[in-house]
């Protein structure tokens, strides 16, 4: 059995500045990942959305390789998110089962989808944890308003608010490659249905969709909040200006009253 485990220790990963200090053992890299052999069936898989996933790989061997490439990280993780997976080489036929798969053929092409694909798993975990954190912001906000008729967001917090929700849709709408399947599988068949065998068993494709149905949700309440904000400043307005032109009048008024 090849162990697999996959770390989602920061935001992202400076990949360029990580390939210049750190070249031997690579076997793949572009602008987005880097693929080491680390020796015997050994490999390590580098991502720039802040993931790295290890193949049979020593306790020592990660630790080492992770206190490297943390200078290197954006907003690095104090508790790393895991995904452990378990692959069994020389089987009679591709199999998948429950954190494990059976492969006849463990070359390298192959391991390597199957490490993207737990490294897409442990993605999608940190991107829902995000997601549902704000959901429940969003919730407490709505049962506010229903209890109260009013918001508890001042102008500068939904600004907050709003800027975090963006933030993270950016940094999932930059990261929207990661859930495709590599052009690898385009053209072996073999792979292509590992790939496929492999987002069903992680539930890619379901996940990914429940987190973009957890951010239009949020957008949806962002709108809601933004106009009720606006009514509510534009209300303030409002009661200054009738204060000032009463204030004037009262003042008009008076000078009258004292010209008599």
């Amino acid at each position: 059995m090849l162990p697999v485990v996959s770390y989602q220790i920061a935001d992202s990963i400076d990949v360029k500045s990580f390939k210049n200090i750190f070249s031997e053992g690579i076997t793949h890299y572009d602008a987005d990942e880097l693929f080491y052999k680390m020796g015997p069936e050994s490999y390590v898989y580098v991502f720039k959305y802040g993931v790295v996933c290890f193949l049979n790989a020593d306790e020592g061997t990660c630790k080492g390789f992770l206190d490297r490439i943390t200078p290197y990280c954006k907003y690095p993780f104090e508790h790393p998110l895991t995904e452990e997976f378990q692959i069994e080489t020389n089987a009679k036929e591709n199999k998948f089962g429950y954190n494990t798969i059976e492969i006849i053929n463990a070359d390298t092409e192959t391991l390597r989808l199957i490490m993207l694909n737990v490294s897409q798993s442990v993605a999608l975990d940190y991107f829902s944890d995000q997601t549902n954190a704000l959901l429940e912001e969003t919730n407490s906000q709505t049962l506010l308003l229903e209890r109260k008729g009013r918001l508890s967001l001042s102008g500068k917090s939904l600004k907050k608010y709003i800027g975090r929700t963006l933030n993270l849709k950016n940094r999932i709408s930059e990261n929207l490659y990661i859930f495709d399947s590599p052009p690898e599988t385009w053209e072996d068949e073999n792979l292509n249905k590992i790939d496929l065998g492999l987002k069903r068993t992680f539930d890619l494709q379901e996940r990914f969709r429940d987190v973009k149905e957890g951010l239009e949700i949020i957008r949806e309440n962002l709108e809601l909040f933004k106009d009720l904000l606006q009514y509510r400043n534009s209300t303030v307005l409002e009661w200054i200006i009738i204060i000032l032109v009463s204030a004037e009048v009262v003042n008009i008024l008076i000078e009258k009253i004292f010209k008599f």
